[in-house]
């Protein structure tokens, strides 16, 4: 399962030097019911060496708009804490994992 990113804990996750993985989403946005059970198979498969969490755009509107976040679903890729890729819109398992990938 996926961890909460919120408005008070993210900059602790990014710091903790793991690659980072960000979905922003909403109860209410239908693409990111499709994304959402794949971040959580992905936090599952990667558990260990990436952190892999989801950000509700609703309740931490402070972490979406410091990374310009207007279209959900987005899922943003961090490493050493700099964000260094972005997917927007629902994509497939393999696109995130390839990306994923890239940050090991």
């Amino acid at each position: 399962m996926a961890l909460v990113i919120t408005d008070s804990n993210y900059q602790e996750i990014l710091a903790e030097g793991k690659p980072v993985v960000i979905d922003f989403w909403a109860p209410w946005c239908g693409p990111c019911k499709v994304v959402g059970p794949i971040i959580d198979e992905l936090a599952t498969e990667y558990d260990g060496k990436v952190v892999v969490g989801k950000c509700d755009v609703d309740e931490s509107g402070d972490v979406a708009a410091e990374y310009g976040i207007r279209n959900i679903p987005t899922v943003l890729f961090f490493k050493d804490g700099k964000l260094v890729d972005k997917q927007v819109g629902s994509a497939q398992k393999s696109v995130y994992v390839a990306k994923i990938d890239a940050l090991l």
